[in-house]
């Protein structure tokens, strides 16, 4: 005997067996052939029984409405003389539709989220980790707070304009405002203030001055510190430090 196996299709709930049999026949929903819907619907829940499926109230409630409303579109409808309430001249399926048009729309949203979660679940998240610092910040003062102060120096220091027909312009290195820098503090016995560092008129050279100082702090050369919060800040070089 040739073995067999049936399928049946398992449905959420009463509203989705209803959209499965109207795209599976290309039913116009605000045209329903009520009769041939019914009878299909019914035929899904005969099987369930075949098949000793037990049947949600949902299923069976959807079922009633059907057949009611089948009866109702069997009924002989009244001369347009004789229809004395508006509600008399209501299709029968208008409900149903608004209904289905309601599950229809609620399906197709649901569709877009489960598209988008899908996507997500593609991506994975980690927590936050902590990046190599390149430059090594002072030792009390975050580097906000030294920019802060470079920032203070270039608003007192404004830059000379002089035309370039008469002046060439200079070119400063950072290995050279280091060497500088090195034997500004030596002079000064290791330790002087943030401002005295930074004595030029020339925007340039006080930026390629700040380079040199965080390149000498990545070195471990010298320490930029504060005594005080709000107090100045001060550059001296660090001796007999192996930190």
């Amino acid at each position: 005997m040739e073995k067999y196996s049936v399928r049946l299709d398992s449905f959420e709930g009463p509203m989705e067996l209803l959209m499965h049999l109207i795209e599976k026949n290309k039913i116009d929903i605000y045209d329903i052939p009520i009769a041939e819907l019914t009878e299909q619907y019914i035929e899904y829940l005969d099987q369930f029984r075949e098949f000793n499926l037990e049947i949600a109230s949902e299923f069976l409630l959807m079922a009633t409405t059907l057949l009611q409303i089948k009866s109702r579109m069997m009924l002989p409808k009244p001369p347009k003389s004789q229809i004395t309430d508006e509600t008399d001249d209501i299709d029968p399926r208008q409900e149903l539709i608004e209904r289905i048009l309601e599950y229809k729309r609620y399906k197709e949203v649901s569709n877009v989220l489960g598209d988008m979660q899908a996507q997500q679940e593609r991506f994975f998240t980690r927590q936050p980790m902590e990046l190599p610092v390149h430059h090594l910040p002072p030792d009390n003062l975050s580097m906000m707070d030294l920019l802060s102060a470079f920032n203070n120096v270039l608003a007192m220091h404004r830059e000379l304009k002089i035309p370039d027909a008469l002046v060439e312009p200079e070119e400063f290195t950072v290995p050279e405002k280091m060497e500088l820098l090195l034997s500004l503090l030596n002079k000064h016995e290791g330790k002087l203030s943030f401002e005295e560092a930074f004595s030029s008129d020339n925007r340039s050279e006080l930026i390629t001055t700040f380079l040199a100082m965080l390149e000498l702090i990545k070195l471990k050369s010298i320490r930029v510190w504060q005594q005080d919060k709000f107090s100045d800040i001060y550059i001296s070089i660090r001796v007999g430090e192996n930190e």
